[in-house]
């Protein structure tokens, strides 16, 4: 609630800092919206859908069981080998997280996700070159476990 309060006070003061500025921002932000909202539902309505059908046990089984080693694994590879964006990445973790998913598993998955790009890899390579996209994506595979690491330990309380 409190951040609510803070975007409204701070929107406010934009406002009277410059009103035509702000209102065009809100104008770009608008149609940005309307621009991303029929793939944002298409895609979130095709993974509820997936979610719904994939019995609870299979994704516990993989993503939520005890061994946090392998459902971190699992994630990461999905989130490696999967392209879509953030805003349509975070709510999936929503729903994940409701099936009883750990937040580890789901910030190796989402930070994998935005970071390791194995369908991207072709493009990489071909403007940046083999070794520098290997190194990219080594590197960020590294810090996407590092940061489920940190968050498993803030939020789940456990060592992997």
């Amino acid at each position: 609630m409190s951040l609510y309060i803070v975007t409204g006070v701070l929107v406010l003061i934009s406002l009277i800092a410059d009103y035509k500025k702000t209102i065009k921002a809100f104008k770009i932000a608008g149609k940005k919206f309307w621009t991303i909202l029929p793939d944002f539902l298409f895609m979130l309505i095709l993974v509820s859908i997936i979610l719904y059908v994939i019995p609870d046990k299979i994704i516990y089984d993989y993503l939520g069981n005890n061994n946090k080693i392998l459902s971190v694994f699992v994630a990461s590879l999905l989130g490696s080998v999967t392209l879509m964006p953030g805003f349509i990445a975070f709510p999936i973790c929503g729903l994940l997280l409701q099936k009883g998913v750990s937040y580890t598993v789901l910030a190796a998955f989402s930070t994998t996700l935005m970071m390791v790009g194995i369908a991207t890899f072709p493009l990489e390579k071909e403007y940046f070159g083999f070794k520098v996209a290997v190194i990219r994506n080594i590197i960020g595979l590294i810090i996407a476990l590092i940061t489920a690491l940190v968050i498993g330990i803030c939020l789940d309380g456990i060592l992997i």
